[in-house]
């Protein structure tokens, strides 16, 4: 995948959303983004990493505790 890949697939999805508003105003879209993506993000991650958290922590550039925080709120238990 090219480095343009995933901004213009983000970029496509987004049209497709305000597409889908018909006149409605959009609401909370940065947050309605984020659980769409930080998600599966995780799970892929935690797969990729095989379940350990420090090496999944260190591939996404977060602190371990701050990976675990987000495993628990998003209820993936890898």
């Amino acid at each position: 995948m090219n480095k343009n890949g995933l901004a213009d697939n983000i970029e496509s999805l987004l049209d497709q959303y305000f597409n889908d508003l018909a006149g409605e105003s959009p609401n909370d879209l940065y947050d309605l983004v984020l659980a769409n993506v930080e998600k599966p993000l995780l799970l892929y991650v935690m797969h990729y990493a095989e379940g350990n958290q420090s090496k999944a922590a260190e591939i996404l550039g977060l602190n371990r505790n701050t990976l675990r925080k987000k495993l628990k709120n998003h209820n993936i238990d890898i």
